[in-house]
């Protein structure tokens, strides 16, 4: 009897192994097949929508992010298709081949590979000028962004559309991921006020969009009125990880190597605006955080037994090889991921500010006021506001539902642009 019952038990062991295995195989099809489908906006152009540029002069405004699944470059995709005339590049800060540091001007040259003029549109021509669009018919944009407001290629971006409508040239934007993801928005809204380069429009730290959505809204609220085309992607959905796309990540910047820099960067990228090294000239540029005058074990420590969600502090030491406190002995912390779905990087980001100003109040600084009273640190969060708070003692809580109400009202409006 014992000997059946055990014949029977072992039976439905296997019969139940081998349903799951077969269901976990199938959920596996399902999702590589999903992937197979997957495709950014260039990839779509050239397979779907050629007839957009087909017997066109064609402008290409990107950097080395510009690439397909295979990582191939969408200028060369363009450059030797025979079908498309590809008559000019445009490069955004970093340049087209994105070897120019932050902040760095690239000048006008001839690109060996293609023999094309490459134009600047960093540094003294933000703004493509009309002799730099006299042999373009249609104006194409391919670049990755980081779904951060003070990251500047969506300002290129803007600017390149303001200079197609004022020059009657229609402009593409060939859409790509945000690698935050879709579907959260958090952080205060600029003010006018606040207008800059590192933020010109209206919209969150954290916006929560994608390069063709941002373009979309750019145009209708503020007023650009291009002839605007986005180019979607096929496949992507706004609760999709970069890591659930085929793409790989490629440096958008050379100061954001890896997909996890781009995780913290809402937040730690607040640290620029201070006296503190947000870790240019280490290998863990915006995750490393420090200064010769920290404890780094006591800030880990008091910034750990805040318990903020998706994270935690490592205590680190580093000697930065350039920008602040090059070649000193820094101290501070790494900050880890340990759950990104509860991650919050602007909330993470002015606790580590509002943390190293209280701990070390003779020796933190925030960037100096230019003449009218604004500092780095401002047109960073977009406002005066927030520094003021930090230094008035206020709580990171207590700044967070200040700015709430704006972004409940930015959120309504996104909604509109919104195409996946």
């Amino acid at each position: 009897m014992k000997k059946w019952l055990t014949a029977v038990l072992a039976t439905v062991l296997i019969l139940s192994t081998l349903t799951i295995a077969m269901a976990n195989h199938d959920s596996g099809n399902g999702k590589s097949q999903e992937l197979k489908k997957f495709r950014v906006g260039a990839e779509a152009l050239l397979e779907q929508h050629k007839d957009l540029i087909e017997g066109k002069r064609v402008g290409l405004i990107t950097n080395p992010t510009g690439v397909d699944r295979d990582l191939n470059s969408v200028v060369d995709l363009l450059f030797n298709d025979p079908d498309v005339e590809l008559t000019a590049l445009y490069g955004p800060e970093h340049g087209v081949r994105g070897s120019a540091q932050a902040g760095a001007y690239v000048e006008y040259y001839i690109d060996e590979k293609t023999n094309l003029p490459v134009y600047s549109l960093y540094g003294q021509t933000k703004k493509p000028t009309p002799e730099m669009l006299e042999n373009v018919d249609v104006l194409l944009f391919d670049i990755q962004d980081v779904g951060t407001r003070f990251y500047t290629y969506i300002y290129t971006m803007a600017y390149a559309m303001e200079a197609a409508k004022e020059n009657e040239i229609p402009f593409i934007v060939l859409d790509r991921p945000n690698p935050l993801g879709g579907h959260k928005v958090e952080g205060p809204v600029l003010e006018t006020k606040y207008k800059s380069f590192v933020g010109n429009y209206e919209i969150p730290l954290r916006h929560g969009m994608t390069v063709g959505e941002l373009a979309q809204l750019f145009n209708e609220e503020f007023g650009i009125g291009a002839d605007l085309t986005v180019v979607e992607m096929n496949g992507w959905k706004r609760t999709m990880h970069y890591d659930d796309t085929p793409l790989e990540f490629v440096m958008p910047s050379p100061n954001m190597p890896t997909l996890d820099t781009a995780l913290v960067y809402p937040g730690a990228a607040l640290i620029e605006g201070t006296n503190v090294s947000e870790g240019r000239g280490t290998t863990k540029p915006f995750e490393l955080i420090g200064a010769p005058f920290i404890n780094s074990d006591h800030l880990a420590a008091e910034l750990n037994s805040l318990k903020l969600p998706g994270v935690k502090f490592r205590a680190a030491s580093f000697i930065p090889t350039f920008s602040k406190h090059s070649g000193k002995l820094s101290h501070g912390i790494q900050i880890h991921i340990t759950d990104y779905d509860s991650f919050k990087p602007v909330e993470t980001g002015l606790h580590i500010v509002k943390t190293i100003h209280d701990m070390y109040p003779e020796d933190f600084e925030f960037r100096a006021e230019d003449s009218k009273g604004i500092s780095f640190f401002d047109l960073l969060t977009g406002n005066g506001w927030i520094r003021e708070a930090i230094e008035n003692g206020q709580s990171v809580e207590e700044i967070k539902a200040q700015w709430q109400d704006e972004l409940d009202q930015f959120k309504q409006v996104r909604e509109k642009y919104l195409l996946y």
